[in-house]
Protein backbone atom coordinates (compact mmCIF):
# COMPACT_ATOMS: atom_id res chain seq x y z
CA UNK A 1 0.00 0.00 0.00
CA UNK A 2 1.18 3.71 -0.81
CA UNK A 3 2.68 5.49 2.20
CA UNK A 4 1.69 9.14 1.03
CA UNK A 5 -1.57 10.65 -0.96
CA UNK A 6 -2.21 13.86 -2.78
CA UNK A 7 -4.63 16.69 -2.73
CA UNK A 8 -7.08 17.83 -5.51
CA UNK A 9 -9.19 21.10 -4.69
CA UNK A 10 -11.00 22.07 -7.40
CA UNK A 11 -12.46 25.91 -7.94
CA UNK A 12 -15.21 25.74 -10.62
CA UNK A 13 -15.45 29.45 -11.04
CA UNK A 14 -13.76 31.80 -13.89
CA UNK A 15 -15.03 34.97 -14.83
CA UNK A 16 -15.56 34.41 -18.29
CA UNK A 17 -15.38 31.05 -20.32
CA UNK A 18 -12.65 30.69 -22.51
CA UNK A 19 -13.26 30.05 -26.00
CA UNK A 20 -11.07 26.88 -26.15
CA UNK A 21 -12.14 25.13 -22.26
CA UNK A 22 -13.57 22.58 -21.96
CA UNK A 23 -13.08 21.78 -18.16
CA UNK A 24 -15.89 21.86 -15.83
CA UNK A 25 -15.46 25.92 -15.09
CA UNK A 26 -18.32 28.91 -15.10
CA UNK A 27 -18.77 32.47 -14.20
CA UNK A 28 -20.39 32.95 -10.58
CA UNK A 29 -21.63 35.61 -8.21
CA UNK A 30 -20.54 36.38 -5.25
CA UNK A 31 -22.73 34.49 -2.83
CA UNK A 32 -23.08 31.27 -4.92
CA UNK A 33 -19.05 31.21 -4.16
CA UNK A 34 -19.41 31.38 -0.85
CA UNK A 35 -22.03 28.74 -0.24
CA UNK A 36 -19.49 26.51 -2.88
CA UNK A 37 -16.62 27.04 -0.57
CA UNK A 38 -18.40 26.00 2.75
CA UNK A 39 -19.95 22.84 1.01
CA UNK A 40 -16.11 22.11 0.00
CA UNK A 41 -14.66 22.62 3.59
CA UNK A 42 -17.39 20.24 4.66
CA UNK A 43 -16.72 17.86 2.37
CA UNK A 44 -13.13 17.73 3.30
CA UNK A 45 -14.24 17.76 6.97
CA UNK A 46 -16.32 14.88 6.60
CA UNK A 47 -13.65 12.64 4.79
CA UNK A 48 -11.37 13.22 6.85
CA UNK A 49 -13.43 11.65 9.98
CA UNK A 50 -11.72 8.21 10.16
CA UNK A 51 -8.62 9.82 10.16
CA UNK A 52 -6.91 5.96 10.62
CA UNK A 53 -7.73 5.61 7.24
CA UNK A 54 -5.81 9.18 6.15
CA UNK A 55 -2.51 8.78 4.28
CA UNK A 56 0.43 12.05 4.98
CA UNK A 57 -0.19 14.09 2.09
CA UNK A 58 3.05 15.28 -0.07
CA UNK A 59 0.98 17.92 -2.18
CA UNK A 60 -2.08 19.78 -2.45
CA UNK A 61 -3.20 21.33 -5.57
CA UNK A 62 -6.32 24.26 -5.91
CA UNK A 63 -7.09 23.85 -9.96
CA UNK A 64 -10.30 25.10 -11.64
CA UNK A 65 -11.31 26.74 -13.16
CA UNK A 66 -9.80 30.29 -11.85
CA UNK A 67 -8.66 29.97 -8.06
CA UNK A 68 -7.46 32.97 -8.46
CA UNK A 69 -10.59 35.04 -9.08
CA UNK A 70 -11.37 34.08 -5.40
CA UNK A 71 -11.08 36.47 -1.87
CA UNK A 72 -7.93 35.19 -0.71
CA UNK A 73 -9.47 34.50 2.71
CA UNK A 74 -11.05 31.49 0.87
CA UNK A 75 -8.39 29.46 0.07
CA UNK A 76 -6.58 30.05 3.40
CA UNK A 77 -9.86 28.61 4.74
CA UNK A 78 -10.07 25.78 2.84
CA UNK A 79 -5.93 25.52 3.60
CA UNK A 80 -6.51 25.83 7.27
CA UNK A 81 -8.93 22.79 6.83
CA UNK A 82 -6.84 20.26 5.37
CA UNK A 83 -4.01 21.36 7.57
CA UNK A 84 -6.50 20.75 10.61
CA UNK A 85 -7.83 17.29 9.25
CA UNK A 86 -4.90 15.81 7.36
CA UNK A 87 -1.13 15.33 7.88
CA UNK A 88 0.40 17.59 5.83
CA UNK A 89 4.14 17.10 5.76
CA UNK A 90 5.91 20.38 6.84
CA UNK A 91 7.55 20.11 3.09
CA UNK A 92 4.19 19.68 1.00
CA UNK A 93 4.15 21.24 -2.45
CA UNK A 94 1.03 23.56 -1.96
CA UNK A 95 0.25 25.22 -5.53
CA UNK A 96 -2.38 27.24 -7.15
CA UNK A 97 -3.24 28.01 -10.46
CA UNK A 98 -3.60 31.79 -11.30
CA UNK A 99 -4.95 33.90 -14.31
CA UNK A 100 -3.74 36.97 -14.82
CA UNK A 101 -6.35 39.41 -14.90
CA UNK A 102 -7.44 38.22 -11.67
CA UNK A 103 -3.88 38.96 -9.64
CA UNK A 104 -2.83 41.65 -7.49
CA UNK A 105 -0.02 42.56 -4.98
CA UNK A 106 -2.12 42.15 -2.58
CA UNK A 107 -3.84 38.74 -2.88
CA UNK A 108 -0.16 37.45 -3.81
CA UNK A 109 1.45 38.07 -1.13
CA UNK A 110 -1.69 36.92 1.24
CA UNK A 111 -1.05 33.45 -0.83
CA UNK A 112 2.61 33.27 0.06
CA UNK A 113 1.92 34.22 3.63
CA UNK A 114 -0.59 31.49 3.74
CA UNK A 115 1.95 28.88 3.21
CA UNK A 116 1.30 28.37 -0.69
CA UNK A 117 4.71 27.69 -2.33
CA UNK A 118 3.86 27.23 -5.93
CA UNK A 119 1.85 29.48 -8.35
CA UNK A 120 0.67 27.75 -11.89
CA UNK A 121 0.25 31.22 -14.09
CA UNK A 122 -2.18 30.28 -16.85
CA UNK A 123 -0.67 32.77 -19.57
CA UNK A 124 -1.47 30.52 -22.79
CA UNK A 125 0.31 33.41 -24.91
CA UNK A 126 2.01 37.15 -25.35
CA UNK A 127 0.65 37.98 -28.25
CA UNK A 128 -2.56 39.87 -27.17
CA UNK A 129 -4.18 39.43 -30.68
CA UNK A 130 -3.90 36.06 -29.49
CA UNK A 131 -5.06 36.23 -26.27
CA UNK A 132 -8.15 38.27 -27.52
CA UNK A 133 -9.50 35.26 -29.80
CA UNK A 134 -8.99 32.72 -26.86
CA UNK A 135 -10.85 34.50 -24.96
CA UNK A 136 -8.52 35.29 -22.07
CA UNK A 137 -9.28 38.44 -19.82
CA UNK A 138 -5.67 39.70 -19.29
CA UNK A 139 -2.72 41.61 -21.37
CA UNK A 140 0.90 39.98 -21.95
CA UNK A 141 1.30 43.69 -19.90
CA UNK A 142 -1.26 42.59 -17.26
CA UNK A 143 0.68 39.30 -17.28
CA UNK A 144 4.03 40.76 -16.80
CA UNK A 145 3.20 42.83 -13.85
CA UNK A 146 1.81 39.76 -12.14
CA UNK A 147 4.53 37.53 -12.74
CA UNK A 148 6.28 40.61 -11.23
CA UNK A 149 3.98 41.04 -8.19
CA UNK A 150 4.33 37.44 -7.50
CA UNK A 151 8.18 37.43 -7.36
CA UNK A 152 8.01 40.94 -5.19
CA UNK A 153 5.50 38.68 -2.95
CA UNK A 154 8.49 36.03 -2.21
CA UNK A 155 7.54 32.92 -4.87
CA UNK A 156 10.62 30.81 -5.66
CA UNK A 157 8.39 28.20 -7.54
CA UNK A 158 6.28 29.53 -10.43
CA UNK A 159 4.75 27.73 -13.58
CA UNK A 160 3.89 29.13 -16.60
CA UNK A 161 0.95 27.66 -18.81
CA UNK A 162 1.78 28.44 -23.07
CA UNK A 163 -0.04 27.27 -25.81
CA UNK A 164 0.98 26.48 -29.40
CA UNK A 165 -0.81 25.46 -32.57
CA UNK A 166 -2.88 28.56 -32.09
CA UNK A 167 -5.35 30.21 -34.79
CA UNK A 168 -3.23 32.80 -36.70
CA UNK A 169 -0.38 31.74 -34.86
CA UNK A 170 2.95 31.76 -36.72
CA UNK A 171 6.27 29.75 -36.19
CA UNK A 172 7.83 32.89 -36.04
CA UNK A 173 5.39 34.30 -33.39
CA UNK A 174 5.67 31.42 -31.71
CA UNK A 175 9.49 31.40 -31.51
CA UNK A 176 9.21 35.30 -30.25
CA UNK A 177 5.98 34.10 -27.60
CA UNK A 178 8.49 31.55 -26.13
CA UNK A 179 11.36 33.80 -25.51
CA UNK A 180 9.92 36.52 -23.85
CA UNK A 181 8.88 33.96 -21.05
CA UNK A 182 12.24 32.05 -21.18
CA UNK A 183 13.75 36.04 -20.49
CA UNK A 184 11.49 35.71 -17.50
CA UNK A 185 13.01 32.84 -16.08
CA UNK A 186 10.10 30.95 -14.34
CA UNK A 187 11.20 27.19 -12.76
CA UNK A 188 8.55 25.54 -14.51
CA UNK A 189 7.06 25.61 -18.41
CA UNK A 190 3.94 23.77 -18.98
CA UNK A 191 3.65 23.64 -23.52
CA UNK A 192 0.52 22.30 -24.96
CA UNK A 193 -0.65 22.43 -28.27
CA UNK A 194 -4.37 23.40 -29.03
CA UNK A 195 -6.65 20.84 -29.00
CA UNK A 196 -10.74 21.60 -30.21
CA UNK A 197 -12.42 20.10 -27.92
CA UNK A 198 -16.62 19.03 -28.89
CA UNK A 199 -18.79 21.52 -27.47
CA UNK A 200 -16.31 25.13 -27.67
CA UNK A 201 -16.75 27.96 -29.55
CA UNK A 202 -13.37 27.57 -31.11
CA UNK A 203 -14.85 23.16 -31.56
CA UNK A 204 -18.18 25.23 -33.84
CA UNK A 205 -16.35 27.48 -35.47
CA UNK A 206 -15.43 27.06 -38.77
CA UNK A 207 -13.64 30.52 -39.44
CA UNK A 208 -11.02 29.76 -36.56
CA UNK A 209 -10.41 25.84 -38.29
CA UNK A 210 -9.29 27.62 -41.31
CA UNK A 211 -7.20 29.77 -39.60
CA UNK A 212 -5.25 26.95 -37.69
CA UNK A 213 -1.43 26.33 -38.49
CA UNK A 214 -1.23 23.52 -40.84
CA UNK A 215 0.11 20.21 -39.49
CA UNK A 216 3.59 20.43 -40.58
CA UNK A 217 4.08 23.89 -38.73
CA UNK A 218 2.32 22.69 -35.53
CA UNK A 219 4.72 19.74 -35.06
CA UNK A 220 8.11 22.37 -35.96
CA UNK A 221 6.48 24.49 -32.89
CA UNK A 222 6.34 21.13 -30.77
CA UNK A 223 9.92 20.85 -31.66
CA UNK A 224 11.02 24.03 -31.05
CA UNK A 225 9.48 24.31 -27.87
CA UNK A 226 12.27 21.20 -26.86
CA UNK A 227 15.36 22.62 -28.80
CA UNK A 228 14.60 25.94 -27.01
CA UNK A 229 13.80 24.95 -23.42
CA UNK A 230 16.52 22.33 -23.39
CA UNK A 231 19.07 24.96 -24.70
CA UNK A 232 18.39 27.55 -21.43
CA UNK A 233 18.44 24.79 -18.93
CA UNK A 234 15.24 23.33 -18.81
CA UNK A 235 14.89 19.07 -17.72
CA UNK A 236 12.20 17.77 -19.81
CA UNK A 237 10.21 15.08 -17.33
CA UNK A 238 7.04 14.84 -18.52
CA UNK A 239 5.85 14.44 -22.60
CA UNK A 240 4.46 18.32 -22.16
CA UNK A 241 6.04 19.57 -19.12
CA UNK A 242 9.97 21.36 -18.45
CA UNK A 243 11.44 22.24 -15.57
CA UNK A 244 14.67 23.61 -14.05
CA UNK A 245 16.56 21.12 -11.80
CA UNK A 246 14.84 19.99 -8.80
CA UNK A 247 11.61 22.25 -9.97
CA UNK A 248 9.42 19.55 -11.68
CA UNK A 249 6.00 19.63 -10.16
CA UNK A 250 5.51 17.32 -7.45
CA UNK A 251 2.06 17.13 -7.25
CA UNK A 252 1.69 15.95 -11.79
CA UNK A 253 4.55 13.30 -10.92
CA UNK A 254 2.26 12.04 -8.42
CA UNK A 255 -0.64 11.24 -11.03
CA UNK A 256 1.92 9.52 -13.39
CA UNK A 257 3.43 7.71 -10.59
CA UNK A 258 0.10 6.53 -9.44
CA UNK A 259 0.53 7.93 -5.84
CA UNK A 260 -3.31 7.93 -4.58
CA UNK A 261 -5.11 11.16 -4.62
CA UNK A 262 -8.74 12.82 -2.83
CA UNK A 263 -10.20 15.12 -4.84
CA UNK A 264 -12.43 17.87 -3.05
CA UNK A 265 -14.65 19.94 -5.25
CA UNK A 266 -16.96 19.75 -8.08
CA UNK A 267 -16.66 16.98 -10.36
CA UNK A 268 -13.50 16.29 -8.71
CA UNK A 269 -11.83 13.04 -9.40
CA UNK A 270 -10.33 10.55 -6.80
CA UNK A 271 -7.77 7.70 -6.87
CA UNK A 272 -7.89 6.27 -3.48
CA UNK A 273 -7.58 2.90 -1.62
CA UNK A 274 -11.27 1.96 0.01
CA UNK A 275 -11.10 -1.28 2.04
CA UNK A 276 -7.65 -1.83 1.19
CA UNK A 277 -8.77 -1.99 -3.20
CA UNK A 278 -7.49 1.14 -4.81
CA UNK A 279 -10.27 2.62 -6.61
CA UNK A 280 -11.19 5.23 -8.55
CA UNK A 281 -14.55 7.67 -8.64
CA UNK A 282 -15.58 11.67 -8.73
CA UNK A 283 -18.11 14.02 -7.25
CA UNK A 284 -20.98 14.93 -8.37
CA UNK A 285 -20.62 17.31 -11.21
CA UNK A 286 -24.04 19.27 -10.67
CA UNK A 287 -23.50 22.27 -8.54
CA UNK A 288 -26.86 22.47 -7.14
CA UNK A 289 -26.84 18.53 -6.23
CA UNK A 290 -23.24 18.85 -5.10
CA UNK A 291 -24.53 21.68 -2.80
CA UNK A 292 -26.96 19.66 -1.42
CA UNK A 293 -25.15 16.57 -0.37
CA UNK A 294 -21.04 17.70 -0.23
CA UNK A 295 -20.06 14.39 0.82
CA UNK A 296 -21.37 10.94 0.78
CA UNK A 297 -19.50 7.60 1.02
CA UNK A 298 -16.98 6.56 -1.53
CA UNK A 299 -18.66 4.00 -2.83
CA UNK A 300 -21.90 6.00 -3.79
CA UNK A 301 -19.42 8.14 -5.74
CA UNK A 302 -19.88 8.74 -9.51
CA UNK A 303 -18.02 6.06 -11.81
CA UNK A 304 -17.07 4.22 -8.59
CA UNK A 305 -14.76 1.62 -10.43
CA UNK A 306 -12.52 -0.42 -8.16
CA UNK A 307 -9.54 -1.49 -10.26
CA UNK A 308 -8.63 -4.66 -11.32
CA UNK A 309 -5.27 -5.75 -11.99
CA UNK A 310 -5.39 -5.83 -15.76
CA UNK A 311 -6.75 -1.74 -14.71
CA UNK A 312 -3.50 -1.23 -12.89
CA UNK A 313 -1.23 -2.90 -15.17
CA UNK A 314 -2.40 -0.63 -18.44
CA UNK A 315 -2.22 2.44 -16.10
CA UNK A 316 1.32 1.52 -14.43
CA UNK A 317 2.37 1.31 -18.63
CA UNK A 318 0.25 4.33 -20.27
CA UNK A 319 0.94 6.83 -17.69
CA UNK A 320 4.65 5.75 -16.47
CA UNK A 321 6.14 6.38 -20.34
CA UNK A 322 4.90 9.76 -19.85
CA UNK A 323 7.65 10.37 -17.72
CA UNK A 324 10.69 11.07 -20.18
CA UNK A 325 12.52 8.51 -16.99
CA UNK A 326 10.16 5.78 -18.53
CA UNK A 327 9.11 2.48 -15.97
CA UNK A 328 10.93 0.61 -14.20
CA UNK A 329 10.74 -3.13 -15.15
CA UNK A 330 12.09 -4.51 -12.02
CA UNK A 331 9.22 -2.75 -10.38
CA UNK A 332 6.91 -4.06 -12.03
CA UNK A 333 7.63 -6.68 -11.70
CA UNK A 334 7.71 -6.71 -8.11
CA UNK A 335 4.30 -5.16 -7.78
CA UNK A 336 2.69 -7.56 -10.58
CA UNK A 337 4.43 -10.54 -10.59
CA UNK A 338 5.41 -10.81 -13.69
CA UNK A 339 7.99 -9.34 -16.41
CA UNK A 340 5.97 -6.72 -18.98
CA UNK A 341 8.27 -8.52 -21.95
CA UNK A 342 5.22 -11.64 -20.76
CA UNK A 343 2.42 -9.55 -20.83
CA UNK A 344 3.34 -7.32 -23.61
CA UNK A 345 5.76 -9.11 -26.39
CA UNK A 346 4.69 -8.45 -29.50
CA UNK A 347 3.95 -4.48 -28.33
CA UNK A 348 7.06 -4.00 -27.02
CA UNK A 349 9.23 -6.03 -29.64
CA UNK A 350 7.58 -3.93 -32.52
CA UNK A 351 8.26 -0.97 -31.43
CA UNK A 352 11.74 -2.02 -29.77
CA UNK A 353 12.79 -2.58 -33.00
CA UNK A 354 11.16 0.50 -35.33
CA UNK A 355 12.93 2.63 -32.43
CA UNK A 356 9.92 4.07 -31.02
CA UNK A 357 11.08 2.60 -27.26
CA UNK A 358 14.21 2.05 -25.60
CA UNK A 359 15.32 -0.06 -22.39
CA UNK A 360 18.65 1.03 -20.66
CA UNK A 361 19.54 -0.98 -17.84
CA UNK A 362 16.63 -0.87 -15.93
CA UNK A 363 14.14 1.62 -17.59
CA UNK A 364 11.86 0.98 -20.75
CA UNK A 365 10.84 4.26 -22.21
CA UNK A 366 10.02 6.69 -25.15
CA UNK A 367 12.53 7.58 -27.39
CA UNK A 368 12.34 11.28 -29.53
CA UNK A 369 10.37 9.56 -31.94
CA UNK A 370 8.16 7.54 -29.83
CA UNK A 371 6.93 10.48 -28.35
CA UNK A 372 5.72 12.20 -31.30
CA UNK A 373 2.94 9.22 -31.61
CA UNK A 374 2.75 8.85 -27.79
CA UNK A 375 -0.75 8.30 -28.10
CA UNK A 376 -1.14 6.14 -30.51
CA UNK A 377 1.63 3.51 -28.57
CA UNK A 378 -0.19 3.89 -25.59
CA UNK A 379 -3.32 2.89 -26.99
CA UNK A 380 -1.44 -0.10 -27.45
CA UNK A 381 -0.97 -0.60 -24.26
CA UNK A 382 -4.82 -0.27 -23.31
CA UNK A 383 -5.77 -3.10 -25.92
CA UNK A 384 -3.10 -5.51 -25.29
CA UNK A 385 -4.64 -6.92 -22.18
CA UNK A 386 -8.46 -8.38 -22.04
Amino acid sequence: MPETMEIYIHIPFCKRKCNYCDFLSFPAAGKQMDSYMEALRLEIARTARDKDQLLPVRSVFFGGGTPSILPPAQIENVLSQIRKEFDLEEDAEISLEANPGTLDREKLNAYYKMGINRLSIGLQSTDNVLLKRLGRIHTKEEFICNYEDARAAGFENINIDLMSGLPGQTLSGYQEELQSVLDLKPEHISSYSLILEEGTPFYEDATIKRMLPDEETDRKMYHKTKEMLLENGYERYEISNYALPGKACRHNLGYWSRIPYLGFGLGASSYYPVDGQLARFSNEPDLSLYLEAPFVSFGERKDYEVLTRNSMIEEYMFLGLRKMEGISLRDFEEQFGIHPYIIYKNVLSSYLKDGYLCIKEDRLFLTEKGIDVSDYIFRDFMLVID
